[in-house]
């Protein structure tokens, strides 16, 4: 098949959801290269169109509204899709991919998709397989591995400081806020669980990345055991759920509440059987500024951290300043007077520009890219783990069968 860097013209995706993180990625192709967005399907009429119409006007199109998948895929406009539609509709958009790129018309090859790969080890091998039958490249959407911060931090400790004193062997990885605001989120049926599994699959895998030499793959570390635990701190307590109903359309408040805390402790094996941890804390029960990101990386004579609320561009608003809510300053905003830290590039600091661009990139030339389903599938079995030691109160090792059928506690319903 001729690759569109081959044909001399940028790679023309569909997008397959127009929900937040679709227009999240939508920013961040505003600082992408060789590509346009020509395509967009989801169930809402108003949504997709709405979607559509910002894609044009901020210069990315010609975009245009399909009803389905299939029609958007057989016009033979679209290189390549990102799937960004809720986490239910996982094994429903593959199958439809699938059948959809074998048709004659189709010129689909390539498709990427947001973490997590799915909510069960089951369906996560279930995308893959349909991928792979459908003989397409794929992308895994972690945004966090190509931050800016990340990207430059990780170069320079493997570049000056490991040649000096040797590998680093700690990660620390948190992610915190104050909530999701789509109720599916809160689902434990429809999303796969709760912080644990919306949020830990960034942080173990930020963590593998950080600890894994450049250019050495994945598996060049094995995990040996994982343990985990989890917590109902904020939204467990009594009058949480109908409160979140106040807040959201949609909620239901009569099901139960998934948890908002999540810590996981991976232990790992490099090459030479040395011993490396990855330490990870997720939650939703932070109520801060905003988003807050906190990686570390340590090693024999050198540490590297960042915080993504401690940036250089602060704003004071006094209680004289009212105005509406909004997440104009950071994603995730939880007031609009005082001081403030605002992230002034958040798709690039938090890693969705250069992702696409990498995605873009190697779409065009027909090559896999370096994050792509099956570290989607390792991360989800890693998260299966972590959910069954929280369960079991066990360490339990990743390369357990029983993690093949296994569904977590809060998606059981």
């Amino acid at each position: 098949m001729t690759t569109p860097a081959a044909a001399g013209r940028p790679l023309r995706i569909g997008f397959i959801g127009s929900g937040f993180i679709a227009h999240f990625h939508l920013t961040s192709f505003e600082g992408v290269r060789d590509a346009v967005i020509v395509g967009v399907t989801s169930p809402t009429p108003a949504r997709r169109e709405a979607f559509a119409e910002r894609a044009n006007a901020m210069g990315l199109g010609p975009c245009r509204a399909y009803p389905d998948i299939e029609s958007m895929v057989i016009e033979g406009e679209v290189d390549a899709v990102w799937v960004l539609n809720p986490n239910d509709t996982r094994i429903a958009t593959f199958t439809a991919l699938a059948h959809a790129a074998l048709h004659p018309r189709s010129r689909l090859a390539a498709v990427a998709c947001e973490k997590p790969l799915a909510r069960t080890l089951a369906e996560a091998r279930e995308v893959l397989r349909l991928t792979e039958s459908a003989g397409l490249l794929h992308g895994y959407l972690e945004n966090q591995l190509f931050s800016t911060a990340v990207e430059r931090g990780k170069a320079i400790i493997w570049g000056r400081a490991v040649p000096g004193s040797g590998r680093p062997y700690l990660a620390r990885a948190a992610e915190e806020h104050s909530g999701p605001h789509e109720p599916w989120f809160w689902d434990g049926k429809r999303q796969g669980g709760g912080v644990m599994s919306d949020m830990m699959c960034h942080s173990v895998e930020v963590g593998r990345h950080l600890l894994t030499a450049p250019g050495a793959p994945r598996d060049s570390l094995r995990v040996t055991s994982v343990s985990g635990s989890i917590g109902h701190l904020k939204f467990g307590r009594p009058g949480a759920a109908e409160g979140l109903a106040r807040q959201m359309a949609g909620f239901d408040p009569s099901r139960p509440i998934a948890e908002d805390f999540a810590r996981g402790l991976l232990r790992l094996e490099d090459e030479a059987g040395h011993e490396l941890i990855v330490e990870a804390t997720t939650s939703w029960a932070y109520v801060g500024a905003g988003l807050r990101l906190d990686i570390e990386l340590m090693g024999p004579e050198y540490a590297m951290r960042w915080s993504s609320l401690e940036t250089g561009l602060k704003l004071f608003l006094s209680r004289n300043i009212a105005g509406a809510q909004g997440e104009d300053l950071v994603e995730k905003q939880n007031a609009e007077q005082g001081e403030m830290p605002i992230v002034p590039d958040e798709a690039g600091i938090y890693g969705y520009t250069l992702e696409n661009r990498h995605m873009v990139h190697t779409f065009r030339h027909g090559i896999m890219p370096s994050e792509n389903f099956h570290d989607g599938l390792d991360v989800v079995r890693l998260i299966m783990a972590l959910y069954r030691s929280a369960e079991t109160g066990t360490t339990i090792d990743p390369a357990d069968t029983l993690l093949d059928a296994y569904l977590p506690v809060p998606a059981r319903g």
